[in-house]
């Protein structure tokens, strides 16, 4: 995994992923996009804001079975990448209970497709094979291949009257191809503001769940890194950049939008943390602007005694390395992240990456 000037994976930016905090509007800090990109910086632009959601899902799937249940919803999207990706943070009110769900989009030029994950707050451990698509009009459609009770099926996303005064959604899967469909689950959305705020906080306590809190909000960026890694080099580069953090999946998740002035080559990333609330353990991933039709496999850790670390698997010019995160200097008003890399499995570390925050709001 090598590339001129830095490297693509997780462990770039994973741990500057994503924080708590108060509502926020990412996205703001201008940056240039390619001419076939920018066409579609505002695919998305209907669904951002706050939401009331009314949900209709079958018993059953794929089983000849019409007894549908209805409950509430409500749902938020911010855009971020400039507008070439979408959060969506969602509680869905089922009969059995609350749960909260988190919605990933990218834009990918290459293809001209939009990219859709999601993931699911009661198995926040991983994120779920994409749908891929886009819009014609009003209507929009998704699909992608998908796993359902063992066996392969094809998932399909469509929207329908998105400029309309309620959009809805519904979603379908196929065994046979793609020839017949039924659909499983029907979304019908009710606008409550046009400003996305994070929703209400989960009310019951999980071990870890305020290890990020203080990343909440907008920052200012200070980077040095490591012009060519684990090469015994002392040669260093340095550039600014932004970075926007917000709650997500009742406070168990978080998301972080960044933008990284990179001299001659500007990019931006996507951060995404969830907690699983059983164990005390963070996943995170990381999604680059410039490669936004993946997700890189994500690193996982616990914090203890008030350090905030990740350590996990990564690979360096195709050869295996570990890759470890440090938040310290940790103030109201600033932090310090770090990112070393171990090509003996952690008995040594080369630092090769250092940001210094400092607080906008």
């Amino acid at each position: 995994m090598t590339e001129p000037f830095f490297c693509t994976r997780r462990g770039v930016l994973a741990g500057m992923a994503m924080a708590g905090g108060a509502a926020l509007i990412p996205g703001r800090t201008a940056l240039a996009l390619p001419g076939a990109a920018a066409a579609h910086a505002h695919d998305w632009d209907w669904l951002r804001g706050t939401w009331d959601v009314s949900h209709q899902r079958l018993k059953k799937r794929l089983a000849g079975n019409n007894d549908w249940e209805e409950f509430a919803g409500k749902s938020v999207l911010w855009t971020t990448l400039g507008g070439l990706g979408t959060i969506d943070d969602n509680a869905l009110d089922l009969p059995g209970g609350t749960y909260r769900g988190l919605g990933i989009r990218a834009f990918d030029p290459a293809s001209g497709t939009w990219s859709i994950w999601w993931l699911d707050g009661r198995n926040p451990t991983r994120i779920d094979a994409p749908v891929r698509g886009g819009f014609h009009g009003d209507e929009g459609e998704f699909s992608g291949p998908d796993l359902f009770e063992g066996r392969p099926v094809i998932a399909r996303f469509r929207w329908h009257e998105i400029h309309g005064a309620r959009p809805h959604w519904d979603q379908a899967l196929s065994a046979d191809g793609g020839r017949t469909w039924e659909i499983n689950w029907r979304n019908y959305f009710t606008r409550t503001a046009a400003t996305p705020a994070p929703l209400p906080a989960r009310t019951d306590t999980a071990p870890g769940a305020g290890d990020w809190d203080f990343l909440a909000g907008s920052w200012t960026v200070r980077h040095r890194k490591l012009a060519q890694r684990l090469v015994g080099s002392n040669d260093w580069v340095e550039f600014d950049g932004t970075f926007t953090n917000w709650p997500v999946l009742g406070g168990r998740g978080n998301v972080g939008d960044n933008v990284m002035n990179v001299p001659g080559a500007p990019y931006r990333g996507i951060g995404l943390r969830a907690l699983d609330g059983d164990t005390g353990e963070w996943t995170s991933w990381w999604l680059d602007g410039r490669t936004p039709a993946t997700i890189a496999a994500p690193v996982r850790g616990k914090f203890a005694d008030g350090t905030r670390m990740l350590i996990g698997d990564d690979e360096h010019d195709g050869k295996p390395v570990k890759a470890r995160i440090i938040w310290s200097r940790i103030t109201p008003g600033s932090a310090r992240w770090e990112q070393a890399l171990s090509a003996d499995g952690g008995a040594t570390w080369e630092v090769n990456w250092t940001s210094d925050f400092t607080r906008v709001a």
